[in-house]
């Protein structure tokens, strides 16, 4: 049966490598557990109700992936759409949350209608496969600066931006933390070198140990003031009634106060990041497991985009932000995941965090990091691809990988190499190469930088 339905030999796959690829997909993105609910409380919404609707959004998402796609992204609530949500929409705005929630539900419709009338798909068809190709690298280097950072190996710095850990000043809590971080990374790439499968899973799971361990003996110290929690599960049982008081907020909405241009400015906000968010995670993640065919192109575009709508709107009325691919999938996929059984895996995994949250949003940090910085190599191979004699096409996609980790997003990094790509191939005589919605794309992009 799930020969069948998920065409696993025509895919060159098992039963086996699957089910450990969608559990290290999991593995990677249960931080969103304890960082949604966190964020979203921030602005005035109940913590047990936001984890419930996070899990119940990254599962329908992740299954409907699956059983509409057959490929193996998951889906979760995005991080940075989160934040603006929290921060700028509930913050510096000024709105409800419910005002908030309503934003999202409209996006997502809108996302649905998009899906079906091909404009996304026109979207995602229109980037040259030289672009595509720099957005797999600049993902690739965007992940594992996440990951460096989620080890505490770089930190901020007044001066340069970006520093390295001081291993000594905070020893018990933040540099050991650095140091199981590298000797999890360690373990991960001598266990993928001699060719152990899940190799990136059994990384994080002997880090957790380690973690578990230098607890124990007293190395790690908790520290909860400063993010620095019990390495160990625990095991309480998830208060189900709080979803009611997130369920269906959307739609209970006093827009006494919100002007309509206000509201359609916060609209088109999450609808622009989250449209070159999920193109880019979803170019990135195909390109390395070589999902796009001879024209770089991805085949059942269609249904993979509207299971990213289909899930927005679901987390919308559930009472979570917007739910977007995430770039963690491509963990998965460094595990040799190539279908929809993958996600299978991922989004049960997702439903069962409901009753076993306190066990997953206990995985830290520093062991999930090492996966991140792993995959990181793997996908920024990508750019080798390149052909760099080729300097109208080189010199985008550089620019391209070279935006994510620095401007700490994919749909930034996705612009700079839309208009860069548009820019020199028409200013030195090729704009033929350049198509019709290349360059509405690029002046879309320059008005978001002048208007929003």
């Amino acid at each position: 049966m799930l020969e069948k339905y998920f065409k696993l030999k025509e895919n060159n796959t098992t039963v086996r490598t699957e089910v450990v690829a969608g559990i290290t997909t999991f593995m990677t993105m249960a931080y969103i557990l304890a960082v949604n609910p966190s964020m979203l409380g921030d602005a005035g919404m109940d913590v047990t109700a936001v984890l419930i609707a996070t899990c119940l959004a990254s599962f329908i998402g992740t299954v409907c992936m699956a059983l509409m796609a057959n490929y193996p992204f998951a889906l979760a609530p995005g991080m940075g759409l989160n934040a603006y949500f929290a921060y700028t929409v509930c913050g510096i705005m000024g709105y409800s949350w419910q005002v908030a929630l309503m934003a999202v539900f409209v996006e997502g419709i809108i996302f649905i209608l998009l899906s079906l009338t091909n404009v996304r798909e026109a979207i995602f068809d229109a980037i040259p496969g030289t672009l595509k190709k720099g957005v797999s690298a600049g993902i690739g280097l965007f992940i594992a600066f996440i990951g460096l950072q989620g080890a505490d190996l770089v930190v901020s710095n007044s001066s340069t931006l970006v520093t390295y850990v001081d291993f000594t000043a905070n020893w018990n809590t933040q540099g050991i933390c650095a140091v199981l971080a590298l000797i999890g990374l360690f373990i991960t790439s001598v266990l993928f070198i001699k060719r152990v499968k899940g190799s990136i899973l059994i990384g994080i799971l002997a880090t957790w140990v380690l973690g578990m361990l230098a607890q124990a003996v007293g190395l790690y110290v908790v520290d909860v003031e400063n993010g620095y929690y019990s390495l160990f599960p625990t095991f309480a049982v998830t208060d189900f009634t709080a979803i009611g008081k997130t369920f269906g907020q959307c739609f209970a909405v006093d827009f006494e106060g919100v002007g309509f241009f206000n509201f359609a400015v916060v609209i088109f906000s999450f609808l622009f990041v989250d449209i070159f968010d999920t193109i880019g995670t979803v170019i990135g993640v195909s390109s390395k497991a070589n999902m796009l065919d001879e024209n770089d192109k991805l085949p059942r575009i269609k249904p993979v985009l509207l299971s990213d709508a289909i899930a927005t709107t679901a987390g919308a009325v559930l009472g979570t932000s917007t739910v977007t691919t995430f770039v963690e999938s491509s963990a998965g996929v460094g595990e040799g995941a190539r279908t929809g059984l993958a996600s299978i895996v991922t989004g049960f995994l997702f439903l069962l965090a409901i009753f076993f949250a306190p066990i997953f949003t206990a995985i830290p940090g520093f062991a999930t990091a090492p996966a991140l910085i792993f995959v990181g190599f793997l996908m920024v191979s990508s750019i080798l691809k390149i052909d760099f004699e080729d300097a109208k096409e080189a010199i985008p996609a550089y620019l391209c990988c070279l935006s994510m980790p620095l401007m700490y997003s994919i749909s930034e990094g996705i612009a700079m190499g839309v208009i860069s790509y548009v820019i020199i191939n028409t200013v030195t005589g090729n704009a033929k190469k350049v198509t019709p919605l290349m360059y509405v794309l690029a002046v879309l992009f320059v008005c978001k930088y002048i208007f929003l």
